[in-house]
Formats: structure tokens, sequence, C-alpha cells
């Protein structure tokens, strides 16, 4: 990972309350063009960062994988579903399918996802910053400003604009 996508991280974890109250006051009261605003900033991030030079949340966190999802992997792999979450899966507290491990089985050394094509919806729509209707996702906004370079410099910009 790039110094200056650790600097973000560090920021953002040296930042991690007063960004926490923030993003919470957000969710109930959010600011107008809210949306607008984190899709500007969304954009700018990754104008200044490369996601195959980090790859931080492959090899941190899980995507939660749907049946669609196990079954469309599991075809691309040329295995059963029940063979893929046999091997690759687990249920979490949440009642949710996710990895068993970390980093993340399909990366590769050179942060190439081996799966790509057919990758979780969770890991095409990841970081979220794009999203519509923000303000429903603070908290999951706030914990991945702990994991990816550019949601934590999306909040920060955030900070000053706001």
């Amino acid at each position: 990972m790039e110094d200056r996508y650790r600097e973000y991280l560090h920021q953002a974890s040296s930042n991690r309350k007063e960004n926490k109250k923030l993003l919470q006051r957000w969710g109930k009261n959010p600011p107008n063009n809210l949306d607008q605003q984190f899709h500007v900033q969304h954009d700018k991030a990754f104008e200044e960062i490369e996601c195959l030079q980090c790859a931080n949340c492959c090899k941190t966190t899980s995507p939660i994988f749907r049946n669609v999802d196990i079954d469309r992997i599991s075809h691309h792999l040329g295995i059963k579903p029940s063979a893929f979450t046999e091997k690759y899966l687990h249920v979490d507290g949440d009642g949710d399918w996710v990895l068993n491990s970390a980093p993340c089985a399909f990366l590769g050394s050179d942060n190439y996802c081996s799966i790509y094509e057919d990758r979780p919806k969770a890991c095409r729509e990841y970081p979220h910053t794009d999203r519509k209707n923000m303000y429903q996702i603070m908290d999951l906004t706030y914990r991945n400003s702990l994991i990816c370079p550019a949601v934590a410099r999306v909040v920060e910009k955030m900070k000053a604009l706001v």
C-alpha cells in the first residue's frame, strides 16, 4: 500500500471519534445535497486512489455473499454451491454468508481478483460512497473509512464542505 494511502487511514483512525459523531449526525439529519456532495468527493478520491495499489478491503474484510453471488461464483469455479460454501464461507452472527478468512481467497499477490467478473454484489458496490440515500449508510461509511483510503479521503473532504 502506498504511504499516502496509509496516511489517509491513519488520519481517519486519529479522527475516528469526530468522524463517527459527524456521520451519525448526518445519518439522522442529513445536510442538503448529501448524496451529490458524496458522489463528487467519491469521483475525486478515485481520480487519486488506485484500488489495485491497495486492496485493503480484500485483505482485511469480507463482503456479504448473497445466494445469487454464491450461485454465480460456483458456476464460474465449476463447483456446486454447497461445495463453494463449505470451502470458502461461513454464516456470521448476523446470519450472512461471509468468507472464512482474510485475505480473500480470490485475491492474487498482484491485488487482482481471480473472480472479478463474477465477484459478489457487495464487492461490486464497495466502498458505497456513490450510492443514493447516503444518510442511510453512515455507520457503514464510518467503518469503511477505517479500511478504505478512498472513503477516508471522502470523509475528510466532506467535513470541509459541510
